[in-house]
């Protein structure tokens, strides 16, 4: 495994994280067992960096976890725990209450990285005021470092210049090889400030893993099914894309989701992504993406037909 330093900070994570949303219902893991053979094997393969959230299985994956680690008796410092507050619960009162609660969940004194999962656009917190709340968890040590996702660079910049003795170190976003609008101005910005990108869906929800053709979408129950990539509008402009990714898969003696991962890698420095998985061979195979690179010529194919592919949200 590879290890790359969070953001301006000294703490180290691996270039490949795990993400954890599929713990829970929507996702389809509920069985603690299953969460608990996945963790192990990441832990394994030396992946370091857990991302979840407070609202993935209403604090179901924080719970697994944090039972994990104790039961599968992982140091603390061979972790690095990131999770997100929503942004309904930022006003200044709730945010000391959800972290409270996230801390309980999760069986530990202090969160690694705490983000910002997205901002309180519905309720009008002002943002002056959960920055403070957040920077009094920063100096009490309940929170060791602060992040951002789905913020627009104009509130990341507003957040920012409430801090006064800290700073984010970390952005996330959806950013894969389908969905690229944050390469225009998220990751210049993360770039341009030492912070690390966290692509959120880097395999397009599995779509670029190449397990999927329009003639066999995911099942109708399945969320994906309601994504816009899936739609068959838009699926059917990957054909060329996955097609290519299986044809480098082969030159590389690695899967299409291992290509799609690395092109990532290959994209940025600053780049740690976070695909989820299911089960241990998941995790092997994400882990799979580290410890070489595609080359140049091949990077700027992908990129390339990437780019040619424009993908329609407005489905119904």
């Amino acid at each position: 495994m590879e290890y790359t330093n969070l953001g301006w900070s000294d703490l180290k994570i691996s270039r490949i994280g795990l993400g954890a949303w599929q713990f829970s219902e929507a996702w389809g893991v509920v069985d603690y067992e299953a969460a608990k053979a996945v963790i192990a094997k990441a832990h394994e393969l030396g992946i370091n960096f857990i991302d979840t959230a407070m609202v993935y299985g209403r604090g179901l994956s924080e719970e697994f976890i944090g039972r994990a680690l104790r039961e599968l008796g992982i140091p603390r410092e061979e972790v690095v725990i990131a999770t997100k507050i929503p942004g309904e619960f930022l006003n200044p009162d709730d945010v000391f209450r959800a972290v409270d609660k996230s801390l309980k969940r999760l069986g530990v004194n202090e969160i690694d990285l705490l983000q910002l999962h997205w901002p309180p656009c519905w309720h009008n917190y002002p943002t002056g005021a959960y920055a403070r709340a957040l920077e009094r968890l920063v100096a009490m040590g309940k929170v060791v470092h602060l992040g951002v996702s789905n913020y627009p660079v104009a509130l990341i910049e507003e957040l920012r210049s409430y801090f006064s003795f800290t700073d984010i170190v970390s952005m996330q976003y959806r950013f894969n090889l389908v969905e690229r609008w944050a390469e225009y101005e998220l990751i210049p910005y993360a770039e341009a400030n030492d912070l690390t990108f966290i692509p959120w869906s880097p395999l397009a929800k599995g779509l670029l893993s190449g397990k999927y053709t329009p003639e066999n979408p995911p099942e109708f129950k399945d969320v994906r099914s309601n994504e816009a990539v899936f739609h068959p509008e838009n699926f059917k402009k990957m054909s060329e894309l996955i097609n290519t990714l299986k044809q480098l898969a082969e030159k590389y003696n690695k899967t299409p989701a291992q290509i799609a991962l690395n092109w990532l890698l290959k994209y940025s420095p600053v780049i740690v992504p976070i695909p989820g998985a299911k089960t241990p061979k998941q995790v092997e195979e994400n882990a799979g993406a580290v410890g070489w690179e595609l080359s140049y010529d091949d990077w700027r194919l992908l990129d390339e037909i990437s780019k040619s592919i424009k993908i329609t949200y407005v489905t119904w």
